[in-house]
């Protein structure tokens, strides 16, 4: 949740930070008087005298606003507007035309090639801020747009009791993995965890203690997987790791310590002490298979009712 925390902070500071502007004009007079008119504003401004510069300052500045001619030498604002819009990746970038032209057409032109607003030569400074400052107020409403979706994209993504991935993250990230590992070659391992008897922590204790046990145990999974692999919590008390890069013998020592680190967690509830055990079903795709991801569920699965029946608190492999 970091990330969003960073983007909400972002989003009220912006108000305060210098907003990055550039302006492009092949006339250096007509790049100053612009400068001037906007100095005694919150903006951090970037100058270009031709089109092929304000590429270079674009892709190295990215910044949210752009005020260009329309006629330039090399590069016209038209044919800069078409770039922008082709190559901005994140963000919204808002673009002036600044034109001699009064033609509706020429508008017309200008706005289909992606320019926000236009503003014509001469022009007053009063106008050129008024016109900014409504730049200004879309580009804050775009940021807000971008990382509210942005937050309920991981709300969708995220179990809301231990902050785990969920299912649905797992079954759009998975199988991706999946794929990598068996066109490359390296290996990967499907690890479901289930926690033992958690139904009697609910029924002793109450449903509050089950939730701290669950936010518990997805703490000690998530501080014990590599940034390139994944966990998740798939449903009440079921958990699920996708690990890639090691060997058999190394996925048994990751998963026992996990097993080591719940079973040795001491839980106090009520005055009560509580024991907290976790079975695991560990399965890889077999030499040679090109299982799809359900299969590869299916084994381990299977093989965490072996480590139930075999009497719990333990870790199985199936194929690999």
């Amino acid at each position: 949740m970091g990330s969003l925390v960073q983007d909400a902070r972002q989003l009220t500071e912006t108000g305060r930070q210098a907003l990055p502007v550039l302006v492009v004009d092949d006339s250096r007079v007509a790049r100053k008087i612009v400068e001037h008119t906007l100095s005694e504003e919150h903006y951090a401004i970037h100058l270009a005298g031709t089109g092929r510069e304000a590429v270079d300052i674009f892709a190295k500045h990215h910044p949210a606003l752009v005020i260009t001619d329309w006629l330039m030498p090399d590069l016209s604002g038209i044919e800069l507007c078409q770039h922008i819009r082709a190559e901005a990746k994140s963000g919204y970038t808002y673009i002036i035309l600044l034109t001699g032209a009064t033609k509706k057409s020429d508008v017309v032109e200008g706005l289909q090639a992606g320019a926000d607003d236009y503003l014509t030569k001469p022009f007053h400074p009063d106008e050129l801020l008024a016109r900014v400052a409504v730049g200004r107020r879309m580009i804050e409403l775009h940021r807000e747009i971008e990382a509210k979706n942005r937050l309920l994209e991981q709300l969708v993504l995220t179990d809301s009791l231990t902050n785990l991935p969920n299912r649905r993250a797992i079954e759009e990230w998975a199988p991706r993995q999946l794929s990598g590992a068996l066109r490359h070659g390296f290996p990967i391992w499907t690890v479901m965890a289930d926690l033992d008897h958690f139904k009697s922590i609910n029924d002793t204790f109450g449903h509050d203690s089950g939730d701290a046990v669950l936010r518990k145990f997805g703490e000690i999974l998530k501080t014990h997987t590599r940034k390139s692999d994944m966990c998740a919590r798939i449903g009440g008390e079921e958990f699920l790791l996708i690990i890639s890069y090691s060997d058999p013998e190394g996925v048994m020592l990751a998963v026992e310590r996990i097993r080591e680190n719940i079973a040795t967690e001491k839980f106090v509830f009520g005055g009560r002490e509580c024991a907290v055990t976790a079975s695991f079903g560990i399965a890889a795709p077999r030499e040679g298979e090109f299982p799809d991801f359900n299969t590869l569920m299916v084994r381990a699965d299977e093989a965490l009712y072996a480590a139930k029946r075999s009497g719990r608190n333990r870790v199985e492999m199936k194929g690999g």
